[in-house]
């Protein structure tokens, strides 16, 4: 009966270590688990970031206003018959 329960003992620390210590043990699980719930906040944001651009793809196919305020803003450009004035501040 006492080396039954040797047995058994050894047994059950040897699961323990395999659980705690061996290739697929639970830190490891918790660690991939914490780095799937990363994955999934980084991809959100680059879903929306990619739903935005989206909408501002849309816009620019549609739209002649918004390539219209695109070349007034990022390329200084103006229409016919405007005149351009340039305010230079000081300090």
């Amino acid at each position: 009966m006492r080396w039954l329960s040797i047995l058994l003992l050894f047994f059950f620390v040897l699961l323990q270590y395999s659980l705690w210590f061996g290739d697929n043990s639970l830190p490891d699980a918790w660690q991939l688990q914490a780095k799937i719930e990363d994955h999934k906040q980084e991809n959100a944001l680059l879903e929306e970031r990619n739903r935005l651009l989206d909408s501002e793809v849309l816009n620019l196919k549609k739209g002649l206003d918004v390539v219209e305020e695109k070349a007034r803003t990022e390329l200084g450009l103006i229409k016919e018959g405007e005149t351009y004035f340039q305010v230079i501040e000081t300090k």
